[in-house]
């Protein structure tokens, strides 16, 4: 008998003709976002993030809270935070390598399923699928619109979102290709599932992939529908989650979606003209980039007339093309459908623009360009996808710079859209956190007079004016905010702060007492509600308030130095002994953790362990403390 041949020389060759198009599209992503992994927290990050006690700990994690940030309402999010957090705290590097990790991967499922979608017989050879498929990926992994669904932080709800649609999408096509085997059905149907739990533009996921099935595979919905009957109801099983969900936070994600937030639905539907033809254009031109439009709404429809007009076009021209050109429709319906619950008439008030919902949107124009563009060009798209992936991989390189600090960021946004009044509001804080005191000033008050009742515009003033140490003018602004918002816990925890520095403790304890009963789990208002009990001699309640801050902020070193004081206080001073060395276990150079620990070895007969201590908070450290 021969011997069997040794096929490994085709193996390896192979393995390199898929393995090239991934490596291609990771390490153009790669590249393009090299230099945004130390952005700080930015904007929605601050209450979605750093302020989010739920993501503290994985047994929290799957209850987000409801006060309209970016993870209210959506559990999956909120938990592939926590795990930023259980592996590095708030080290901003790691959640954005995450979200870096989440986009790449999305760029990869998109490569498959173009390219697999289009190798079916009748479309493309295996060649012109591939290199259609690689260039659509790359070219929309590195284009520049994709940035703020990428570098800001909280902004995963869109990529992860993304991801999961994606591969839902992915499943079914591979499924189709092997209709016997039923592990890729169930990879898209789980997909589907976390999905919904991620972000409510799931919810046209299962009605794509049925559209996808009709165009592409099965060429009538009633031939997908009679081969796929079980695998659909699965998908459709997926709405009860999001319903569960949505019903969870009254439907309203805390006052920020629907009609009850103050702006009627056709007036929405109206900017939505605006911002349709607005990402349309960045798509094909992305400049000028902003990261908050503010909240402004179309004026009435003569001032959104040719906009209009441009979207009911696009609307006409894929319910047209889903009949005589299905593949085309397919593609339109793709931008449209999935745009729909976050720019139809169903009103966002906290953002009415907002260029991270064309995350996945974006793919539908980018892989129409890249298929026209092969029937022209031919064997030469691919070096002209090259040239296009430099030039759009260079330009988000540079739009990443701007993330580099949040003075960086608002002073952008304030150049490129100079009436929004929240953009002010946001620089001047910035400004303020940098002690540049009097450009903190200009802006903030330059918020208020552009819009006399914006939300948070007195309150980053009060913040402004407490960091300089003008608590008793601070305290009107927390007041002004406070009448505009009366249950925006961080205008209370400020209030009592400054109250405190003015010696008006039980005010203070009572200003604390608000934040704490509109955001029951709020690490700063129980740790200053504890400070100001141990000033008033209330020493046990003072503890419990510093337990429950323990619970919700474990990692923060200040918590143990105060209950270690207020123990000291109480002359429980083998307890404070514990609480200050728990500080320094947390942070080793705590200076006024040693020198407390110092203090209460010397009360208790131990003078050379309090001379060490004494000795290691005099020494030098890098940094400043926050």
């Amino acid at each position: 008998m021969a011997p069997a041949s040794v096929p490994a020389p085709v193996s390896r060759r192979r393995s390199w003709t898929a393995l090239w198009p991934l490596a291609c599209i990771v390490l153009a992503g790669a590249l393009a976002y090299a230099n945004s992994l130390t952005s700080p927290f930015i904007f929605d990050d601050l209450d979605g993030i750093r302020e989010n006690a739920t993501i503290r700990s994985l047994g929290t994690a799957l209850f987000p809270p409801h006060d309209g940030s970016g993870v209210d309402s959506r559990p999956v999010v909120n938990l592939s935070l926590a795990l930023d957090y259980a592996i590095g705290g708030l080290d901003v590097r790691v959640y954005h390598s995450t979200n870096l990790a989440i986009h790449l991967l999305a760029g990869l499922a998109l490569y498959g399923i173009v390219r697999r979608t289009l190798a079916r017989p009748g479309w493309l050879d295996e060649p012109a699928a591939t290199h259609v498929g690689l260039i659509s990926a790359v070219l929309w992994t590195v284009h520049p619109l994709q940035t703020e669904s990428v570098s800001c932080m909280i902004q995963r709800t869109e990529s992860l979102m993304g991801l999961f649609y994606l591969f839902t999408l992915y499943g079914f096509v591979r499924a189709a290709e092997r209709p016997a085997a039923r592990g890729w059905q169930i990879l898209s149907v789980g997909a589907c599932l976390l999905g919904m739990g991620t972000k409510e533009v799931m919810v046209s996921a299962p009605l794509l992939v049925l559209l996808h099935d009709r165009t592409f595979v099965a060429g009538t919905f009633r031939a997908a529908w009679r081969q796929r009957r079980s695998y659909y109801l699965a998908l459709a099983a997926t709405w009860l989650l999001l319903a569960a969900l949505v019903l969870s936070s009254g439907g309203a994600r805390g006052g920020a979606a629907g009609t009850g937030s103050g702006i009627m639905p056709w007036t929405y539907a109206l900017t939505q003209c605006e911002a349709i033809a607005r990402y349309l254009k960045l798509s094909l031109w992305p400049a000028p980039l902003v990261l908050d439009y503010g909240t402004g709404v179309a004026a009435g429809l003569g001032a959104v007339l040719p906009q209009g007009l441009l979207v009911l076009a696009l609307v006409w021209c894929t319910g047209w093309a889903l009949r005589a050109r299905p593949a085309w429709g397919f593609l339109g319906a793709w931008f449209l459908v999935i745009l729909a619950p976050s720019s139809s008439v169903l009103p966002l008030v906290t953002q009415t623009i907002a260029e991270h919902r064309m995350y996945l949107s974006l793919a539908a124009i980018v892989v129409a360009v890249v298929v026209v563009a092969q029937r022209w060009l031919g064997r030469h798209m691919l070096g002209t996808g090259v040239l296009l992936a430099l030039l759009l991989g260079g330009l988000t390189f540079q739009r990443n710079h701007v993330y580099r600090s949040a003075v960086a960021i608002w002073q952008d946004t304030v150049d490129k859209v100079p009436a929004n009044a929240r953009a002010h509001s946001n620089l001047g804080l910035a400004f303020a956190t940098e002690g540049r005191s009097d450009e903190a000033m200009g802006q903030l008050r330059e918020a208020i007079r552009l819009q006399p009742d914006i939300a948070y515009a007195h309150y980053n003033l009060g913040l402004a004016l407490a960091r300089l140490g003008r608590d008793a003018e601070a305290v009107p602004e927390f007041e002004a905010e406070l009448k505009l918002q009366p249950s925006y816990a961080p205008a209370w925890c400020e209030l009592g702060l400054s109250l405190y520095q003015l010696g008006q403790r039980d005010a203070a304890v009572a200003a604390y007492a608000k934040a704490l009963q509109a955001k029951p789990v709020y690490p700063d208002a129980l740790e200053r509600l504890g400070i100001a009990l141990t000033s008033l001699g209330r020493i046990a309640e003072a503890l419990t308030r510093y337990e429950q801050a323990m619970a919700a902020a474990p990692e923060r070193a200040s918590v143990r130095l105060n209950a270690g004081i207020a123990y000291a206080q109480s002359r429980q001073l083998a307890a404070a002994v514990q609480q200050f060395e728990a500080a320094l276990q947390l942070d080793p150079d705590f200076a006024q953790a040693h020198l407390a620990l110092a203090q209460a070895l010397t009360e208790l007969g131990q003078p050379a362990a309090a001379a060490v201590h004494r000795e290691k908070a005099q020494r030098p450290v890098s940094g400043v403390r926050p």
